[in-house]
This record gives C-alpha cells, sequence and structure tokens, in this order.
C-alpha cells in the first residue's frame, strides 16, 4: 500500500520521474506475488491502482540502491537495522508513522488476519504518513530537479 500511495502522491504533486519508490519485504514468502486482493480491493476503492505491484525481498545489499529506507512497524524496523552494513546504512532506515504528528503508535498493524474494514484503517493511516513523509522530502526533490543533470550525484536521483 504504502509504495503506491507514495508514487500516487509524488505523480500527484508533479514530480512522478523525480523519484523512485520499490516496496520490498524482509521475507520470501510471497516472492514474484501479487499483493493480497483485499490490499488491491481497498486501494482501489480511494483511488489507486495497485495492480502493477509484486512482491520482492530485500537485502542488506540494497542499502547501497536507496537514500531512505522506510519500514512500517518496529519488527521490520529492528531487523533492517540489524541487516545494515554501516552507521549511514542505518540511518536510512525510518518508521513511516514517525511522519504522523497524530500516531499513537510507530507500528502500521497488518490487516492480514482481518476482515476488509482492517485495510481500509490501514491504507488510511498510510496515507496520513506518507502524506508527512513526502511534505518532508519533497523540497529536496524540487531543488534537485533545478539542479543540472551533470553536476548531480546519484543519490539526488533516488530517494526511496
Amino acid at each position: 500500500m504504502a509504495e503506491v500511495v507514495f508514487r500516487a502522491l509524488a505523480t500527484q504533486r508533479g514530480l512522478g520521474d523525480r523519484v523512485l519508490s520499490r516496496s520490498a519485504g524482509t521475507g520470501d514468502w510471497h516472492l514474484g506475488e501479487r499483493a493480497d486482493q483485499r490490499t488491491l480491493e481497498a486501494l482501489s476503492r480511494r483511488g489507486y491502482d495497485g495492480s502493477a505491484h509484486r512482491a520482492r525481498q530485500f537485502s542488506a545489499a540494497s542499502f547501497a540502491d536507496n537514500d531512505l529506507i522506510v519500514a512500517l512497524d518496529r519488527t521490520h524496523e529492528r531487523i533492517l537495522k540489524a541487516w545494515a552494513r554501516s552507521t549511514d546504512d542505518k540511518g536510512k532506515v525510518t518508521l513511516l508513522r514517525a511522519y504522523d504528528p497524530t500516531a499513537s503508535t510507530m507500528d502500521v498493524p497488518d490487516p492480514y488476519y482481518a476482515g476488509p474494514a482492517m485495510f481500509d484503517s490501514v491504507l488510511a493511516m498510510i496515507e496520513t504518513a506518507t502524506r508527512g513523509l513526502f511534505s518532508q522530502l519533497e523540497p529536496a526533490v524540487r531543488a534537485s530537479h533545478s539542479t543540472p543533470r551533470a553536476t548531480r550525484g546519484p543519490e539526488q536521483e533516488e530517494l526511496l
């Protein structure tokens, strides 16, 4: 959900070609599979298209390809930080709900064993936090857009 919401927000703000957002899990349970049908339905009810999503797995090597690693709960945050090869890599890991000033917990719950209403609730949490995250990133993305391509480093090409 978070990847789809972030990508839609970037596109809506005219920056879809400036950021890369990739969803990846810490486990290999569903590699190559589409998102859960209830996730796709929740996204669709809110006007998002999640049909292109396919499950991928994050690995320690993935740190080099990302400027920011956004975890949806503290368990995944701990796993990601344990995989980090350096202090810089650890510093790339953040929690999505840290960007939601109204969040009562830092964890986005996993709705898998709940009913469809929980998927809608989780999506609402993700939308709120993603807007907060994007508001933090947008000035840097816009600034890098005005920098001539020849003087930009790879770190300015990929923010997520």
